[in-house]
């Protein structure tokens, strides 16, 4: 998945989790930092919100039953990816992807998986601490083969 395919998804919802949420156009436009007038000609498909606007409302709205349906359960470490895709971090440990994740390769302490829902991969260490999120199977692959540890 691409920021702009995340964008067009949950532009695509917008209307939705704002019934869902029973807001005005007022509310939801004030809620994420945008006009009346971009706000409706969004849910109109006039225009789209931007990425910005679209992480605000997954962020925001993370407990809607319609973006979950659209884009996994926790679909927050999706949207880390998208953004920090060629960043180098340093992530917190994980619960080793008991749920919402298939076991690509495990070996020397490493594990690949990737996610069921959104098809992206991660990286994990023995201690199920996340080295790399990303959409391409060989960019993990390449980072893995660059740890000492593993060779």
């Amino acid at each position: 998945m691409t920021r702009e395919e995340f964008t067009g998804i949950v532009n695509g919802k917008l209307k939705l989790v704002r019934t869902e949420y029973g807001l005005t156009q007022d509310k939801m436009a004030a809620i994420l930092g945008i006009s009346k007038k971009t706000l409706v000609e969004s849910e109109k498909g006039r225009r789209s919100i931007g990425w910005t606007e679209a992480v605000a409302l997954a962020s925001i709205f993370s407990q809607s039953s319609i973006l979950r349906d659209a884009l996994g359960e926790d679909y927050n470490e999706m949207v880390s990816a998208l953004a920090l895709d060629d960043v180098q971090v340093v992530y917190p440990s994980t619960m080793g992807g008991k749920v919402w994740w298939r076991e690509i390769k495990k070996g020397k302490g490493f594990k690949i998986q990737q996610n069921l829902i959104s098809n992206h991969y991660r990286l994990l260490d023995s201690k199920d601490r996340r080295l790399i999120s990303s959409f391409s199977l060989k960019e993990v692959e390449e980072y893995l083969g660059g740890i000492k540890e593993y060779e």
